[in-house]
């Protein structure tokens, strides 16, 4: 950390949050872009409350039922979700026994080894990145379409986070069930996933940890009912009444905080 930035301070956890992000920049493997993701993420969750609703804790647990329930899970990681949550990945990754693949949209094997890397380090073991063997996903021409035919391309329910949608459509046309962290519920990406988690990423992978510990032992039966009973379209408009509620609230009362 090159900044100290005190316990005290009121908007503690988001600047170390901001300062990772950073730190992932001047590392190489975040790109100028994906600061500016990071900044409209960050907005989203302010507006929020900076906490986990009730919709996101239900997203979060029909996620982790539906990936104990696959075959071939995978987690799908690109450079902000590595800098925000590399060791919450690793543990997630592990309690699921789902593989981690580095998939990003500025693609350049410098940046997925670095990202390989961070998450290497953080304890992750099976890391599919710059020696896989790859191949493309149909009807899609970014790099994103670029993935590992050990990892996504042979995955049947794939998590994504910090997500374009257009890869999102893709991965739903060749028959992948995508579950999405993403915090703005507006975008394609959440509009199009199977799961959508409107949740801070690090927080959301956090949140999975938990509930894996909680369902791994659980039957099969139980964790289908889980994910039958889950509405991904009412836990979006869920997310949508509650920023409406905030922005409500703030414009009624003409201010979020108590004066000092």
């Amino acid at each position: 950390m090159r900044w100290h930035i005190p316990e005290s301070h009121p908007r503690y956890r988001s600047l170390l949050v901001r300062e990772k992000v950073v730190e992932a920049f001047l590392e190489g493997a975040v790109v100028p872009q994906g600061l500016i993701a990071q900044g409209r993420g960050e907005a989203f969750d302010y507006i929020l409350g900076e906490v986990s609703h009730p919709f996101a804790l239900e997203a979060e647990r029909a996620a982790v039922a539906l990936m104990l329930l696959a075959e071939r899970p995978v987690i799908s990681v690109n450079g902000n979700y590595a800098a925000l949550a590399a060791q919450e990945i690793a543990e997630l990754s592990s309690l699921l026994g789902a593989k981690v693949e580095v998939n990003i949209f500025y693609r350049t094997e410098e940046r997925v080894a670095k990202i390989e890397a961070m998450l290497r380090r953080a304890g992750a073991r099976e890391v599919l990145g710059v020696a896989c063997e790859k191949t493309r996903l149909p009807n899609l021409e970014s790099p994103r379409g670029i993935v590992c035919v050990e990892g996504i391309h042979s995955a049947d329910v794939v998590l994504v986070a910090i997500e374009d949608g257009d890869r999102t459509k893709a991965l739903r046309e060749v028959g992948k069930r995508v579950i999405a962290i993403d915090l703005n519920p507006f975008s394609r990406t959440a509009q199009l996933a199977h799961i959508t988690i409107v949740d801070e990423a690090s927080r959301a992978t956090q949140n999975m940890i938990s509930f894996a510990k909680e369902l791994r032992g659980s039957s099969r039966a139980s964790l289908e009912l889980i994910v039958s009973s889950y509405d991904n379209r009412k836990a979006l408009s869920e997310a949508f009444r509650a920023i409406l509620a905030r922005l409500e609230d703030a414009a009624r009362r003409g201010l979020l905080l108590e004066p000092p």
